[in-house]
């Protein structure tokens, strides 16, 4: 069996012979690997999607409940995490990553809509966009090394990153548009 740690693969022999599936370590022993890949993945962000859409179009037009609202769908994907057998604390640096960059990018797009309606709410998301990456990555990168120096293993999965970053991200702009349309008023 192999164990994947943050430096390197190390071969964990079983009864008769070594067994090739990877797993996560954790102080309780092997997670299933088949939990977290790419089946059970997209299965889980398939069906959040829907989730969140159906949530969103029936308070889409109500500005003080929206923010809310998002911010608590954000907490939707960490229920396939736990029946993976994740932590919340091993995701997040990809919640901190999508709360930083969505959250930006919620900025971006609201301050592009001011300025050219519509079509500055596209452009300022897509620069937004690139340019909250590039920030959100630094962050996302310095979480996972405080992860790894406190033996917390944030070993990457299809289902730990695709789950982790669309918490943050629905974290991220809910608080976004929370703040612009409730405490500071802006209007549609």
């Amino acid at each position: 069996m192999y164990i994947r740690t943050s430096s390197d693969i190390m071969p964990i022999w079983g009864i008769n012979e070594p067994v090739r599936i990877y797993g996560v370590m954790r102080n309780s022993g092997l997670i299933n690997m088949k939990k977290q890949g790419i089946v059970p993945a997209l299965t889980s962000v398939i069906i959040i999607s829907i989730v969140i859409i159906s949530v969103v179009s029936f308070v889409i037009y109500n500005v003080k409940l929206i923010g809310p609202v998002i911010i608590l769908l954000g907490f939707i994907p960490w229920i396939p995490l736990r029946i993976s057998g994740r932590t919340i604390k091993s995701v997040g640096a990809d919640i901190v990553f999508g709360a930083i960059d969505t959250g930006i990018l919620g900025i971006a797009a609201l301050v592009g809509a001011s300025f050219a309606g519509v079509l500055g709410a596209i452009i300022g998301g897509a620069v937004g966009d690139s340019i909250t990456d590039g920030f959100a990555g630094l962050f996302e990168g310095k979480i996972a090394e405080h992860l790894r120096k406190h033996g917390i293993e944030e070993a990457r999965t299809p289902l730990s990153s695709s789950m982790g970053k669309m918490s943050g991200c629905l974290i991220g702009v809910g608080i976004v548009l929370g703040i612009a349309w409730s405490i500071l008023g802006i209007s549609i």
